[in-house]
């Protein structure tokens, strides 16, 4: 029996999402417990990575259910008869070694670990499962399945935590439309977080009054499942899913960098695309943030208080294993006025490459926060609003083509030769 959240596997539309998500893992499940079986689909089927091809109750079908379907993993749970499970295990491994078999277990004895691994298991989990683990898991798997060469397309969920030089640089503009502009895609599935605990204001840019907020997820993560977490969220019209700052300050204090990971974990497996809207205090919450993200964008300006503080975060970086390497730098407002500093001197200064400029559109700004509509809806045509659409693309794996490329080409000439401060 295939399912994936109730499309399938024939629709027009599996089948286009199926071949846009290359990289989706086709997974078969054996557990003759009805309970622990159900609660782990309950799990899986919340997984964009994942389509769930088949289900079995007997460890005698499975093998031939493998046989039939081709999956890229078999899942079995052994807590039911674990000799048998073992035995289907070298068979599936020794007929069908193209399926990677993960197994899952109440038992965390070494030595029935160690005869799962020799009977040809690539993964053992214990239960009670948890997501982070799991994805963790499956995560070993797609590269092996699927390797590293091509790092051009993200695999998986992508998360871009969106940072600030300082306060007032457009961090929370850049996430907010950023998110929609992803959003536009029906075949993405995006989420927004506020992690500016004290003073977020992404669901006033959304106008929308949250039921829950990121302190009500984070004190029940390990109680929710995927469809929970999406009752939890405020869907927008756009498409984006939004996890926003806790409405009363002392709540901050309950939201710990731990099950920030967690929810950021679980939220990881539900959707495509994750944007994390950081604060400006670089706390244990934030650098949490910073260290499970795929991508870092630095907004900053080409003024010398926001270069300044590039170079200091910059270095606190290098400290930080694996972040550095992740940040993209992208400058807002340029073209601001002439008195800003040169592109060059900027990129000297912080010793990385300008990523992405946008266009100073202060007035269209305005409005659009104001009015607490996205870019993408209040102004579609402005040169902004094409800009943060083609950041998306490009943060998205895919090159720019056509018009929009040249367009971006000409940006970047424009701004490239703005005048540092004395210049003429």
């Amino acid at each position: 029996m295939a399912e994936k959240l109730g499309t399938h596997p024939h629709d027009k539309h599996y089948l286009d999402y199926y071949d846009i998500m290359s990289n989706v893992l086709r997974l078969a499940i054996v557990d003759p417990d009805d309970t622990t079986r159900e609660a782990i689909k309950s799990m899986l089927l919340g997984m964009d990575m994942i389509w769930l091809e088949a289900e079995c109750s007997r460890y005698e079908f499975f093998s031939d259910v493998v046989a039939q379907t081709n999956p890229d993993i078999g899942l079995v749970v052994i807590d039911s008869h674990k000799d048998k499970a073992l035995n289907l295990i070298t068979s599936v491994s020794e007929s069908s070694p193209e399926c990677a078999i993960l197994v899952v277990s109440g038992s965390s004895d070494g030595n029935l670990i160690l005869q799962a691994i020799r009977a040809g298991a690539k993964e053992f989990l214990t239960q009670p499962l948890h997501v982070e683990e799991l994805l963790g898991a499956l995560g070993r798997i797609s590269e092996r399945r699927f390797g590293r060469s091509d790092a051009s397309k993200p695999r998986g969920s992508q998360v871009i935590a969106v940072a600030g030089s300082t306060g007032g640089v457009g961090t929370t503009s850049v996430a907010v439309n950023l998110a929609c502009a992803m959003a536009k895609e029906e075949v993405n599935s995006v989420a927004l977080v506020d992690l500016d605990l004290c003073l977020g204001d992404a669901d006033v840019q959304l106008d929308t009054i949250p039921e829950y907020t990121l302190v009500d997820v984070a004190q029940n993560v390990s109680r929710l499942d995927f469809s929970l977490l999406k009752r939890s969220l405020t869907k927008h019209s756009s498409g984006v899913y939004l996890l926003p700052r806790p409405v009363q300050l002392e709540d901050v204090s309950l939201i710990t960098p731990e099950n920030v990971q967690r929810v950021l974990g679980l939220m990881k497996a539900s959707f495509s695309h994750l944007i994390v809207d950081l604060s400006k205090s670089y706390s244990p919450v934030d650098i949490a943030a910073l260290k499970l993200a795929s991508d870092i964008l630095m907004v900053t300006q080409l003024d010398l208080p926001c270069l300044r503080n590039m170079v200091r975060l910059m270095a606190s970086f290098k400290e930080m294993e694996g972040v550095v390497d992740k940040v993209k730098v992208v400058v807002n407002r340029a073209g601001l006025e002439n008195g800003q500093i040169t592109l060059k001197k900027a990129q000297e200064t912080i010793g990385k490459d300008i990523f992405w400029q946008l266009p100073n559109d202060y007035r269209t700004m305005i409005e659009v926060r104001n009015n607490g509509i996205p870019l993408c809806e209040q102004a579609p045509k402005a040169a902004i609003t094409h800009s943060i659409a083609s950041l998306s693309e490009v943060l998205m794996g895919r090159e720019l083509t056509g018009s929009v490329a040249s367009g971006a080409k000409k940006l970047g000439r424009l701004f490239s030769f703005l005048p540092s401060k004395g210049e003429k």
